[in-house]
């Protein structure tokens, strides 16, 4: 007999009051290194989601009344389980979202991280006047049942990111995957079934309908929404009918300033991977690179030779860094783009052209100094496609980098820490790096400036978001 805790990542059902239950009518991902279909998931309706709600809420009257250390034990014991199986979700990770395995193992990492440094967060009552008459206090309790909308590109990080703030807060969650990559997203709530009430983690996979019935759903209180600009407006519409609460985190378009002091043999490594991790599909990658034109050629030239160096092939594949983006959508948003390249007369320092493939692979492409108004300038683009430009006035290239309307994440790189820091301040964004990017811990909080998100996930501020502050004036006397 196979341990419970052991999971079979072979078969896929949704999680719904502990049971695993299947729809009669079923989809299926692809696998984007191959455009395989992979295995059989449900298409949850109306019918499902209620059913989970209602879970839910029962599960939130007594899951609402325990301990910090309670949810605590539970969700370390959870996370114990995530390593336990760490093989099969990183293969199953590949298989789904198409990066590399060893990405697939980091993010299998991060997440078991996630877990723990995220309930080592203490939320404790805030006194705000105490005296021999009366006691005014500050306090937080739960929302009730949460939605979490998980993207494709980082399933398993994200989406314990979100079930651990709300859990561990004392809601009920129901998980909706990203209809691309609902694999291991369901593999987690049927992990959880081993650890939690009945109700406390459920997950529904469905298809590109499921995600507006979860915002319209009287019943949810809050939603949790990590995706597009586009989508998130319209989640932020749909929640005010209802006025749910919401955390959005959207899009960004990153600039790295580079200045001229750098030692530029150290940064190149650095620099192309945190532009092309992950195929360039993180919000967070740097996507507008800046670099100052005394040394501009230099940088180019060595950034062009190391990016060289990164192997294209798919995720299984020893040495791989570049596996296939990892939708259809996403690979003829990529060729759009890529086009531009003719049609804007841009140079291409590397690559330029997208091959026709058994899979959704795009070589890494480097664009020499565009117009600041090219579209692979002005758009996330989403896939390895980097423009590199000059600078030279400081004033000039912060107004360049804050000129867009998102602000995620943006850095410095400078032995100068003085001026770095100075140009830091400058920045918009909700996350700015100096002589590094993308650094991310659990008891950071994280989000959003402009419309690259609302609210922050992580950190102490990121578990308030899935709270009400509940205001109490005691008086020991009429």
């Amino acid at each position: 007999m196979t341990d419970a805790k052991t999971l079979d990542f072979s078969t896929f059902q949704n999680v719904i009051n502990n049971q695993l239950t299947t729809t009669s009518e079923t989809r299926h991902g692809i696998n984007p290194a191959n455009t395989q279909p992979n295995p059989p998931v449900p298409v949850s309706t109306q019918d499902e989601l209620d059913k989970a709600v209602n879970a839910g809420q029962d599960a939130f009257k007594g899951w609402a009344k325990t301990s910090f250390d309670e949810r605590r034990k539970a969700l370390h014991a959870w996370a114990d389980a995530i390593e336990a199986n760490a093989d099969g979700f990183a293969q199953t990770l590949t298989m789904e979202q198409g990066k590399p395995l060893s990405q697939s193992s980091a993010e299998v990492g991060m997440a078991t991280m996630w877990v723990r440094g995220l309930t080592a967060i203490q939320i404790t009552d805030n006194t705000i006047e105490e005296t021999e008459d009366r006691k005014i206090i500050q306090r937080y309790t739960p929302l009730g049942v949460v939605g979490l909308i998980v993207p494709w590109n980082f399933p398993i990080l994200l989406a314990v990111g979100k079930i651990v703030s709300a859990v561990y807060t004392g809601n009920t969650v129901i998980l909706k995957p990203s209809p691309f990559t609902p694999y291991c997203n369901l593999k987690l709530a049927e992990l959880a079934i081993n650890f939690f009430p009945p109700g406390v983690i459920q997950c529904l996979s469905g298809d590109e309908s499921l995600g507006p019935l979860f915002t319209a759903h009287p019943r949810i209180q809050k939603i949790s929404f990590t995706g597009s600009i586009a989508t998130g407006k319209r989640v932020m519409a749909a929640c005010a009918t209802t006025l749910k609460r919401f955390t959005l985190e959207l899009g960004g378009n990153d600039p790295a300033i580079i200045c001229e002091d750098v030692d530029i043999d150290a940064i190149i490594p650095k620099i192309g991977i945190l532009s092309y991790l992950c195929s360039s599909q993180i919000c967070m990658m740097i996507k507008r690179l800046y670099v100052h034109e005394n040394i501009y050629d230099e940088f180019l030239d060595k950034l062009v030779t190391f990016v060289k160096t990164l192997k294209v092939g798919q995720g299984t594949e020893a040495d791989t860094f570049f596996g296939p983006v990892q939708n259809q959508m996403q690979f003829e948003k990529a060729k759009d783009l890529f086009s531009t390249i003719g049609t804007e007369n841009l140079k291409a320092a590397l690559g330029g052209s997208i091959e026709n493939t058994s899979g959704y692979f795009i070589h890494p492409a480097i664009i020499d100094n565009p117009p600041e108004t090219s579209r692979v300038v002005q758009e996330e683009p989403f896939a390895p496609i980097l423009p590199v430009l000059k600078w030279s006035d400081e004033d000039d290239v912060l107004e360049r980098a804050n000129a867009l309307e998102t602000g995620l994440g943006s850095s410095v790189w400078s032995k100068d820490f003085e001026r770095a820091t100075r140009m830091a301040d400058r920045l918009q964004s909700g996350c700015v790096w100096v002589n590094s990017h993308f650094d991310v811990a659990p008891n950071v909080p994280f989000g959003g400036q402009k419309q690259s998100g609302m609210g922050v996930e992580w950190g102490l501020d990121g578990l308030l978001a899935y709270c009400n502050s509940q205001t109490q004036w005691l008086k020991k006397s009429f």
